[in-house]
């Protein structure tokens, strides 16, 4: 009885982002949203900024909104406005108005080669100086750069604005902790308090008391978020973005607090290469670890390393194609389900439970990815990213005649076999997380 009133609010969830979108249409069609349209033109309110709408060449079904142009719209708001809020997110990601088509014209008839999705949380500072790397790289034109948004901020809007080296989509995960402030999957205040424990949560009667995960405690919405946010953007980007219908692959997985050497893109395309050649078996490509790099780039940095993939160790520019997805969106059940809030923790474990193979990585010896700073989610110590930055933008400089390597081999193949996870983390105990989760297949 529980299960099925919990999938009746997920449904309901669905049928109110129904109606927004079905609200939009109407007030997006005809002359009189033509007229709107205009007007809003002359303001420079949404819909103003003169580009193509998307990167490929099916017909506008609504004009575009432009997102940093709409972003008023947003402060506006009252407390009680959030319905509002998610009609535009789903508008937003239902119209996906790519930016700098017409600087690019390689993106206008065909998808870029390489992909880039960004899940970016609310580390302004950290997604600029990711931004200013790939501003930097060679190659990073034939890219399309996709932001995926958990929050609306202006401040990380206007970042997306100012990219201007290669065609940039902004997506909004429709299910945020904003959009639902007061109620699932935000925190509702009938939810049961995290350390409650299960005898007194049955006595108070709160919503969750049924469900607490495998070390006796419920829910926590900003934790449980980036797991759901993972798994949306992962089906969304692969199925539901219309610029890469076609795309095989690959496509690079990145977060704010990520940055790229200025060959990143050479040696990815090199080790994609170097996949169908010589490990068509790896379905994983990662651009790097956190290990330091320890003395120079010399004899190193066109060598590549084959192991098995660890998400402790191979989460960071981890890059893969389509076949990869098809395989992995068919473990949603086990990913859903498995009681860890960390979406790479529970990747390993569907390593070892759900895929047909454990995954093999093909690994550079010398990163072409590095982390901004140990702060976030799992740290509490204060964020020097730029302090980080200067010192990986010295690494590079003082050994940029290894970089762009002609050739790339394998110089290490390790002993392979299937790896579990050490430990389960808990925070996913809460049976509508996982109804959730499983919904995103059907409710997008």
């Amino acid at each position: 009885m529980r299960l099925r009133i919990y999938k009746r609010k997920v449904l309901l969830l669905a049928l109110a982002l129904a109606v927004c979108a079905l609200a939009l249409w109407g007030s997006g069609g005809g002359g009189g949203g033509r007229r709107r349209q205009q007007q809003q033109q002359q303001r420079g309110g949404p819909g103003s900024s003169g580009e193509p709408a998307r990167v490929s060449e099916s017909p506008a079904r609504r004009a575009a909104v432009n997102v940093s142009a709409s972003s008023p719209v947003f402060s506006s708001l009252s407390e009680n406005g959030t319905l509002s809020y998610r009609s535009l997110v789903y508008r937003l990601n239902f119209d996906q108005p790519v930016r700098n088509v017409g600087r690019f014209p390689a993106a206008r008839s065909a998808a870029a080669d390489v992909v880039l999705v960004v899940q970016v949380h609310d580390r302004a500072e950290h997604l600029r100086l990711l931004l200013e790397s790939l501003r930097k790289a060679s190659g990073v034109e034939n890219v399309l750069l996709v932001l995926s948004h958990d929050l609306w901020a202006e401040e990380l809007n206007r970042l997306a604005e100012r990219v201007d080296f290669c065609p940039v989509l902004q997506v909004f995960f429709p299910f945020s902790i904003q959009l639902y402030p007061h109620e699932f999957p935000g925190h509702d205040p009938r939810d049961c308090p995290r350390d409650v424990g299960k005898a007194a949560a049955l006595r108070l009667g709160c919503l969750n008391a049924e469900y607490p995960d495998s070390f006796g405690h419920y829910r926590e919405a900003r934790f449980s978020q980036t797991k759901h946010h993972w798994w949306w953007k992962l089906h969304f980007v692969w199925e539901r973005v219309r610029a890469l219908r076609e795309h095989a692959g690959p496509v690079l997985f990145l977060e704010e607090d990520h940055y790229l050497a200025p060959d990143f893109y050479h040696v990815l395309k090199k080790l994609w290469a170097l996949r169908e050649r010589e490990c068509p078996d790896c379905q994983v490509i990662s651009l790097g670890t956190y290990s330091p790099v320890r003395g120079g780039f010399a004899g190193r940095a066109d060598k590549v390393e084959m192991k098995t993939w660890k998400s402790t160790e191979h989460n960071m520019g981890m890059a893969f194609g389509r076949d990869t997805y098809q395989k992995l969106i068919e473990c949603t059940d086990a990913f859903c389900t498995y009681d860890d809030y960390n979406w790479d923790w529970t990747l390993q474990h569907l390593t070892v439970s759900c895929l047909p193979k454990f995954w093999k990585v093909l690994v550079p010896e010398i990163p072409r990815i590095f982390h901004t700073g140990d702060c976030g989610m799992h740290h509490k110590k204060s964020c020097r990213p730029s302090t980080q930055s200067a010192k990986i933008d010295s690494l590079l400089s003082t050994n940029q005649q290894h970089l762009f390597p002609e050739t790339m081999s394998v110089s290490k193949r390790y002993s392979m076999a299937p790896l579990s996870p050490h430990v389960k983390n808990g925070g996913w105990g809460d049976i509508r997380d996982h109804e959730l989760c499983k919904s995103y297949r059907r409710l997008q």
